[in-house]
């Protein structure tokens, strides 16, 4: 599993993190975000490419677990 940490990135730059992540074309991925924007924008290419996204939130900070 890879894990993408775009804390203190505004979009676009977390999705073309897990872009370039998803190159590998493992089943899973963790990617970290700190505000909404990028949350929602990285769910949506995620669930786009086929994958479930789970996300959990802690003091402004938000993990994405995504899976096949």
């Amino acid at each position: 599993m890879k894990t993408v940490d775009a804390r203190g990135l505004s979009c676009p730059e977390p999705v073309i993190l897990l872009r370039k992540a998803m190159a590998s074309k493992e089943s899973a991925y963790t990617v970290l975000v700190d505000n909404a924007v990028s949350k929602e924008n990285v769910t949506r290419a995620a669930q786009h490419q086929g994958y479930k996204v789970s996300v959990s939130e802690k003091d402004g900070e938000y993990t994405l677990s995504i899976t096949r």
